[in-house]
């Protein structure tokens, strides 16, 4: 951890050095695709309380969606596709509303990014996001290594929870999600019906996967709640993330937990 936040400081130290009026990096929008870890905020290292992480902050540049965690609260909201190259505007961002003991980084967080006008590439995995000011940059952010791989889904996985409603554990048919990653492929059983289809996932953010073409069989069972929230979950899916004890979450477009897997 102490190598980390050492070679954190380096970079942001380096960084900082970088002036918001140059043009030289001026980038399209889709620079700014993935995951970001925010390392610096005017000037200064960002350094996480004990217990929580690096807040960070992702672009989908096909829906113009802004998602992250600021500090402790996650964030959501959008910024806007048709900005010239180097332009920068979000919209106004909402967040939830939990308490941490120490909500220092998350103000910080959530102020800077109100005065966010511009973005540059710093190099291959730093963006600096400026406001209007010609000085340093009002937020450095750096590429946020992938926490899983697709080739983690390989298997097959009970599903536990779906679109936040537990899985009874009665069921005479438990659903499940089985990945064949090399084909590309899905099967499973939604709790009553076999579902079959493929995924899509993004080149440019390991953690993106969506279930455009899921196909079921169309067998009629008693209680059909459940497959439909799991049918519901695998149409909103637009990302996953790996969760406690080894459970793998899928959230949607608004970073909402929507299906929790178990090996």
């Amino acid at each position: 951890m102490k190598k980390i936040f050492v070679s954190l400081c380096m970079t942001a130290t380096v960084a900082a050095l970088s002036s918001c009026a140059s043009t030289k990096n001026a980038a399209s929008l889709s620079a700014l695709e993935g995951e970001w870890n925010i390392i610096e905020i005017n000037g200064s290292v960002v350094v996480p309380a004990p217990g929580q992480s690096f807040p960070y902050i992702g672009f989908d540049t096909n829906t113009g969606k802004v998602y992250g965690n600021s500090g402790c609260n996650r964030l959501m909201g959008t910024f806007d596709t048709q900005a010239k190259p180097g332009h920068l505007k979000l919209g106004q961002m909402g967040s939830t509303r939990m308490m941490c003991p120490d909500m220092t980084v998350e103000k910080n967080v959530l102020a800077a990014l109100a005065q966010v006008k511009k973005f540059k590439k710093l190099n291959d995995n730093q963006i600096a996001l400026c406001s209007n000011s010609l000085k340093r940059p009002t937020v450095v952010l750096q590429q946020r290594a992938p926490e899983i791989t697709l080739e983690a889904l390989a298997g097959r996985w009970i599903i536990t929870e779906a679109m936040g409603q537990a899985i009874p554990e009665d069921m005479e048919k438990s659903p499940f999600l089985e990945f064949d990653i090399q084909a590309q492929r899905l099967h499973g059983n939604a709790g009553c019906n076999i579902i079959n289809g493929g995924y899509e996932t993004d080149e440019a953010n390991a953690a993106a996967i969506s279930f455009p073409q899921v196909i079921s069989t169309m067998m009629a069972c008693p209680d059909m709640q459940v497959e439909q929230n799991v049918l519901q979950a695998l149409n909103l899916t637009k990302s996953f993330k790996k969760l406690e004890n080894d459970y793998i979450g899928f959230y949607d477009a608004e970073s909402t937990l929507v299906l929790v897997l178990k090996k």
